[in-house]
């Protein structure tokens, strides 16, 4: 009889939050269930503007892919309403909420040096975020949007379910200095990427109609 210890527990998607400077992790967050679905798009960075009618650039790219993902998570407390947290759901929306703003301290320190009569403020440095989606696919990202729908209430009105919409950016060598942590984590990842390639049946002429025609 199979026990459920012997079950293996999955593997949970989620978000790395990583200090710029020290390049340790500053914080976890851990996607309570994996989506159901991810919507991937990736538009090439080609050299030539489009139409503009140069036949020599036609087929050069200039960088990598510029790559998205968007996905629906959800967050659901109601089966914890016998011993319910003092704020529901409202911990696991503020730690993504608080990937898009900068620290409340940095904001009255901004504030403090233009009272002064600061002309340039320089804008704050965010954290490194990385995406998780198994051992394999671990991204440098850009959080893009977040659309959060709350769904149930506690009787203070603290939300206990939400759907929670993300999207997010891969951030490439392009958009990372070199050297960067980032940098290199995206290089892994292109790398795993043609190694998957490597790894596909390789496809045929004939399976296409083609035969011998078609000049290749």
């Amino acid at each position: 009889m199979t026990r459920y210890a012997d079950i293996p527990k999955p593997i949970r998607s989620g978000i790395v939050i990583i200090d710029p400077r020290r390049g340790t992790p500053r914080g976890i967050i851990v996607l309570q269930f994996n989506p159901d679905s991810l919507e991937r798009s990736l538009a090439p960075q080609a050299a030539g503007a489009e139409g503009a009618g140069d036949r020599t650039e036609a087929l050069r790219l200039k960088g990598p892919a510029a790559e998205t993902w968007k996905f629906t998570a959800e967050v659901d407390a109601t089966d914890q309403l016998e011993a319910p947290a003092p704020d529901g759901i409202q911990p696991q929306l503020a730690a993504l909420e608080m990937l898009l703003h900068p620290p409340s301290a940095t904001l009255r320190g901004n504030q403090a040096l233009a009272g002064l009569g600061t002309l340039e403020i320089t804008p704050v440095e965010a954290p490194l975020t990385l995406f998780t989606w198994g051992r394999k696919r671990v991204l440098p990202v850009r959080l893009t949007e977040l659309t959060i729908t709350e769904e149930a209430f506690d009787v203070e009105l603290n939300p206990i379910r939400a759907a929670v919409g993300i999207g997010l950016r891969v951030l490439t060598v392009n958009d990372l200095p070199t050297g960067h942590r980032g940098a290199e984590l995206y290089l892994a990842h292109l790398s795993q990427k043609e190694q998957s390639v490597g790894r596909a049946a390789a496809g045929s002429r004939g399976a296409l109609g083609l035969g011998n025609a078609g000049g290749f």
